[in-house]
């Protein structure tokens, strides 16, 4: 019996020590399921799985609570060219894994998606939240870089010093800290070029996001289509200091004070892994 009791206070002083370290993660997600492409074509497309769901399962697995949010809070689309077990090295098990945990979360169902908007996020308080994070997909080039409210929410978490991860397009997200963001993309967009606003969040920070190298490689995608611009042109005009892998599509992941960010898909896990040890 004693042996049983001290078991138990060893359980209990064990599950107390991984509540005491567990965090609430807002997962912030877009509510396009395409992408405007130049010449009035259109890219379907969202979130990529493995950049979505590496981290999750993750931050799950390490206690942390999880909550999505979306512009509108409208359920996410996931990008159906992600669901390959390229993106997962090569592991089917792994791909069908994520697969299930996804179908599990409900997350793209929609009326019964968990996802929230931006506006309950404000609701809720932005300090409840112990950090963010943004996965790819080239939805987040459609919507996430120009909403005010984003915004918001990114300025609170730089402010803060609370950890802020983006993965392959996702960091176009931060352009939202903008003064004005969308007059930065509309010039942007005309001219592929825009005048550096003052004031940015992330002016000067280190960064990586999807390279030019990569679009260029991975064009087929698009069915033919061309992006009205490339995501590492934008944040660098914007006063970001780029920085990419030597080889495309593998890991590379840049930290610089509370931003970390990811390259491309490869890179999701690294920055889920450098997320938890910010959450520690």
């Amino acid at each position: 019996m004693t042996l049983l009791r001290s078991l138990a206070v060893a359980l209990a002083i064990s599950a107390s020590a991984i509540n005491a370290h567990a965090g609430n993660v807002l997962i912030v997600l877009s509510d396009s399921d395409h992408l405007d492409l130049q010449d009035g074509k259109v890219f379907e497309t969202g979130f990529y799985l493995n950049e979505l769901m590496q981290p999750v399962t993750a931050l799950r697995d390490a206690g942390h609570k999880i909550t999505f949010a979306t512009p509108k809070g409208t359920a996410p689309s996931v990008d159906r060219t992600s669901i390959d077990k390229m993106y997962f090295g090569g592991d089917e098990a792994a791909m069908k894994a994520s697969e299930e945990a996804l179908a599990d979360l409900q997350l793209t169902s929609r009326d019964r998606s968990p996802v929230i908007s931006f506006a309950r996020v404000e609701q809720i308080g932005y300090g409840h939240f112990d950090a963010v994070y943004v996965p790819g997909g080239h939805a987040p080039m459609q919507d996430l870089l120009v909403s005010a409210e984003l915004g918001k929410i990114l300025t609170y978490f730089h402010e803060s010093g609370k950890p802020t991860a983006l993965a392959c397009h996702g960091p176009i997200a931060l352009l939202s800290t903008l003064p004005d963001a969308q007059a930065f993309v509309r010039e942007f967009e005309t001219s592929g070029k825009a005048n550096p606003q003052t004031r940015w969040a992330y002016d000067g920070y280190r960064f990586t996001v999807f390279s030019n190298e990569e679009e260029k490689m991975a064009k087929g995608l698009l069915g033919g289509g061309e992006m009205k611009f490339y995501p590492q042109d934008a944040l660098t005009q914007a006063g970001g200091q780029y920085s990419q892998a030597d080889a495309a599509f593998s890991s590379h992941v840049v930290t610089d004070r509370e931003l970390i960010t990811g390259q491309n898909p490869a890179s999701a896990l690294a920055v889920a892994n450098e997320l938890l040890d910010r959450l520690k």
